[in-house]
C-alpha cells in the first residue's frame, strides 16, 4: 500500500497527519526530560538526606557508632547515597541517549517534511499554470469561432442584397476569411496546449505526486520505528541499574543482619560500668541512749558517740552511698608545698585555704604582665615595628626574610638601571650629536647612592634575620619581654587544670566537669586588655598573581606581585583571608594568589 496511489488526491490530510506525527515525537521528548530531571531531583535530595544523617566528626554520634544498629544505620546511609547515583545515571543516560538524540532526529524530519511539501506545492502550482493556459486557448478558441460565424453570416446577406456594391461584398468576403483562418489557428493551439495539459497532469497525479508522497510515507515510518526504538531504550536504561540497585539494598539487608544485640548490650557496659560495688546496708543509729543519761555523762558521751556516729556515716555509709548523694565539688587543690598544711594527703584545708593558690596565681599573673601592646592597640593604630618583633619567632623570620628579598630585587632593579645608563653614557661621550654625557652623570650618583642606602638596610634586616635563625646569641628587649610573657602563661597552667584530679571517698574518680566549682575573678586591667577578639594567627604567606581592587565590604585590594600573610585558608567558597599588616585584613579571590603554607603550622603556638 502506497500513499502515492491510495492517497494521491489527500495533499492537505497528509501534511496534518506528518505534522502530528512531530508533535507527537516532541512530547515523548518533552517527557523524559521531565523524567530525566525528576531522577537528578530525586538523587539530589535522597544525597542530602544521607548527608543530614551521617556522623558529624568530633561530636556524640562518633562515638555512638560503635553499636552494631548505628553502624547498620550509617552502612544504609551509605548504600542509600549509591542509590542516589544510580539515579543520577538514569538522568544523565536519558539525556544523552534519548532526549539529544531525538532532539536532532525532530530536527532532521522537519527540515526533510519542509522540503517534500515545498516540492510538492510546486508541482501544485505548476498543474494550476498549465491549466490556466488550457482554459486561456480555449476561451479563444471559442471566441474566434464566434467572430469567424458571425462574419460568415455577415458576408451571406452582402452577397444576398442587390443593393449592395460588389465592392462591399468583396470586403465582407475577405472579413470572413480572416475570420475563418483565425478560429483555425485557434483551434490548432488550443489542441497543441490540451495535449501538453494532458500529459503534465499524466505525469503530476502517476509520478511527481507518487514520488513525494512515498518520501512522506517512509518519513513517518521512520519516526514510528525511531519513536519504538527510543521506548526500548528507556526501559533499557532502568534496566541496567536494577542489578547495581539491587546490590545497594543487599548491603543494606546484610547491614540489618549484622546486629548484634547481645554485643550491644555489652557495648552498653563497658561504656558505662563504674566499677563500684552496690551499697550495703544501712546501720541503725539509736538517739535515746542519750535521755537515759545525766547531764554530764550525755555530754561526755555524746560527744563520743557523735564522733563515733560520724565516722561510721563517712567511713562506711557514706562511703558507699557516695555515688548516689548529691553533693557539692570540693574546691581545686592547691600545689603541694612543706610548709602549707595541704602538703599533707589527707590533712583538712579550711575553705580559705583552698582559694587562696587560685588568687594568689591570678595576682602573680596580673602583676607580672609584661607591658606590651595588646592587639586592640595595634589595630587602633598601633605602628608595627621596623624589626617586626611583635610577632612570633617563625611570623618574624618570614617577614624578615620577605623584606631581605624585596630589597635584594629592589638592589638588582637599581643594579640594572645604573648598566642601561652607563651604557648610555659611553653612547653619548662616542657620539655627542646623541646627548650630553653630563645630564646622565647626576642621575648615575643617585642611583649609587641608592644602591648603597639599600644595601645598609639588607644588612640590618639580614642581622635580625641571622638573630631569629639563632645565628647570633644576642636578644633584644622585645624577645625577653616575650620569654616572660610565656613563662608567665605556662605557670597559669595549673589554673585552669586544678580540677583534673577528682577522687571520690575510696580514692577513685567520682564526678564530671559539669558539676565544678564557678571561680570569680574581680574584672582588672587584665580583662581590659583581652576583652577583644584575638586576630588568627599566620598561617602562611601569598603572592598576588593579579591585581584586586576589593571594593566590596570584607575584601582587602592587592597589587600584583605584592606579597602579603595568610591567616585563613580557602574553605570552599573561592575566597582566602590575608593580612597586610596588623590593620589591614581581608578577603581576595584565591584563583589571584598563590599559597605558601607553613609546614609547621598545626599545634604552632599563637604569640602575642
Amino acid at each position: 500500500m502506497s500513499w502515492g496511489t491510495e492517497l494521491w488526491d489527500q495533499f492537505d490530510n497528509l501534511e496534518k497527519h506528518t505534522q502530528w506525527g512531530i508533535e507527537v515525537l516532541e512530547k515523548y521528548i518533552k517527557f523524559v526530560k521531565e523524567r530525566a530531571e525528576i531522577e537528578i531531583n530525586y538523587a539530589k535530595q535522597l544525597r542530602n538526606l544521607s548527608k543530614k544523617y551521617q556522623t558529624k566528626k568530633n561530636s556524640k554520634e562518633e562515638e555512638e557508632s560503635k553499636y552494631t544498629s548505628c553502624k547498620a544505620f550509617q552502612t544504609t546511609l551509605n548504600e542509600m547515597n549509591d542509590y542516589a547515583g544510580q539515579h543520577e545515571v538514569v538522568s544523565e543516560n536519558m539525556t544523552s541517549m534519548i532526549m539529544a538524540e531525538l532532539t536532532r532526529f525532530v530536527q532532521e524530519l522537519k527540515q526533510e517534511r519542509k522540503s517534500n511539501f515545498h516540492e510538492g506545492r510546486k508541482a501544485q502550482q505548476h498543474m494550476e499554470t498549465c491549466w490556466k493556459q488550457l482554459e486561456s486557448s480555449k476561451r479563444r478558441f471559442e471566441r474566434d469561432c464566434k467572430e469567424a460565424e458571425r462574419a460568415q453570416q455577415y458576408f451571406e446577406r452582402m452577397d444576398a442584397d442587390i443593393n449592395v456594391t460588389k465592392a462591399d461584398v468583396e470586403k465582407a468576403r475577405q472579413q470572413a476569411q480572416i475570420r475563418h483562418q483565425m478560429a483555425d489557428d485557434s483551434k490548432g493551439d488550443y489542441s497543441s496546449v490540451l495535449q501538453k495539459f494532458n500529459h503534465e497532469q499524466q505525469e503530476h497525479y502517476h509520478t511527481h505526486i507518487p514520488s513525494i508522497f512515498q518520501k512522506l510515507q517512509d518519513m513517518e515510518e521512520k519516526r514510528i520505528v525511531r519513536l519504538g526504538d527510543s521506548l526500548k531504550t528507556y526501559a533499557d536504561i532502568d534496566r541496567q541499574v536494577v542489578p547495581i540497585i539491587g546490590k545497594c539494598l543487599d548491603g543494606i539487608t546484610k547491614s540489618a543482619d549484622s546486629i548484634n544485640g547481645k554485643q550491644d548490650s555489652q557495648t552498653v557496659i563497658e561504656s558505662f560500668k563504674s566499677g563500684f560495688e552496690p551499697p550495703g546496708d544501712v546501720d541503725f543509729e539509736d538517739f535515746t541512749q542519750s535521755i537515759k543519761r545525766t547531764v554530764s555523762d550525755t555530754s561526755l558521751t555524746n560527744s563520743r558517740a557523735d564522733g563515733k556516729s560520724e565516722l561510721k556515716i563517712s567511713g562506711k555509709s557514706r562511703g558507699k552511698l557516695w555515688p548516689f548523694i548529691k553533693k557539692n565539688k570540693p574546691p581545686p587543690p592547691p600545689p603541694a608545698s612543706d610548709s602549707s598544711p595541704s602538703a599533707v594527703p589527707n590533712g583538712p584545708q579550711s575553705p580559705k585555704q583552698q582559694k587562696e593558690p587560685l588568687s594568689h596565681r591570678l595576682n602573680d599573673f596580673m602583676t607580672s604582665k609584661p607591658k606590651i601592646h595588646c592587639f586592640r592597640s595595634l589595630k587602633r593604630g598601633g605602628a608595627t615595628p621596623e624589626d617586626f618583633s611583635n610577632l612570633p619567632p617563625e611570623q618574624r623570620r618570614k617577614k624578615l626574610q620577605q623584606k631581605v628579598d624585596e630589597l635584594n630585587k629592589d638592589i638588582q632593579k637599581e643594579i640594572d638601571q645604573r648598566d642601561a645608563l652607563t651604557k648610555m653614557k659611553d653612547v653619548y661621550m662616542k657620539n655627542p650629536q646623541m646627548g650630553d654625557p653630563a645630564s646622565v652623570a647626576q642621575r648615575l650618583i643617585e642611583i649609587s647612592n641608592n644602591i648603597e642606602k639599600l644595601r645598609v638596610e639588607v644588612q640590618k634586616f639580614e642581622g635580625w634575620l641571622a638573630e631569629v635563625e639563632g645565628r647570633l646569641p644576642a636578644r633584644n628587649d622585645n624577645s625577653r619581654r616575650q620569654s616572660a610573657l610565656y613563662e608567665t602563661q605556662n605557670a597559669t597552667t595549673p589554673v585552669s587544670n586544678c580540677a583534673q584530679d577528682r577522687e571520690s571517698p575510696d580514692g577513685s574518680y567520682t564526678e564530671d566537669q559539669s558539676q565544678e566549682t564557678e571561680v570569680k575573678v574581680t574584672p582588672t586591667e587584665f580583662d581590659d586588655d583581652f576583652d577583644d577578639e584575638e586576630p588568627l594567627p599566620t598561617i602562611g604567606t601569598c603572592k598576588a598573581l593579579y591585581p584586586f581592587d576589593g571594593e566590596n565590604e570584607g575584601t582587602i585590594s592587592v597589587a600584583e606581585g605584592e606579597v602579603l600573610s595568610v591567616i585563613e585558608e580557602d574553605k570552599g567558597d573561592g575566597w582566602t583571608r590575608i593580612r597586610r599588616n596588623e590593620e589591614e585584613e581581608g578577603y581576595v579571590p584565591t584563583s589571584y594568589i598563590e599559597v605558601y603554607l607553613d609546614k609547621n603550622t598545626k599545634g604552632a603556638k599563637t604569640y602575642i
